[in-house]
């Protein structure tokens, strides 16, 4: 399954680097997901691109749950939590308050299978 995460904050390249680093080191991620930060390409005439966006590569065996509570632990760890977007499957869904109806939502999200069946989103 390909996950793309994005994060709303005014120094996005940090926060995703952060995030990623955090969801590296959690033993209930590590084990089950490849993680790689994905460049904007830079517009014509500019020195390089800028980070956009966290790809996750799940295998089998992953679980959504853990997924999305090491997500919102990183959350808590932020002084200012950012707006955590995560698409599937060409579905969005935000974290911004870290409630437990957002944090539903996004296991839902991840837990299920995209229309044509698959698990992948090739977004």
């Amino acid at each position: 399954m390909h996950v793309m995460m994005k994060v709303s904050e005014d120094d996005q390249e940090t926060e995703l680097r952060s995030l990623h680093a955090w969801l590296g080191q959690a033993p209930e991620v590590r084990g089950s997901a490849t993680l790689s930060l994905v460049e904007q390409p830079a517009p014509s005439g500019a020195m390089g691109g800028w980070l956009d966006t966290l790809q996750v590569v799940t295998e089998n065996g992953w679980s959504a749950a853990s997924f999305v509570m090491a997500v919102v632990t990183w959350r808590q760890t932020r002084p200012r939590p950012p707006r955590v977007v995560v698409r599937h499957g060409g579905v969005e869904v935000a974290l911004t308050e870290g409630t437990d109806a957002e944090i539903q939502q996004v296991i839902e999200l991840l837990s299920r299978q995209t229309p044509d069946g698959g698990e992948d989103d090739a977004a």
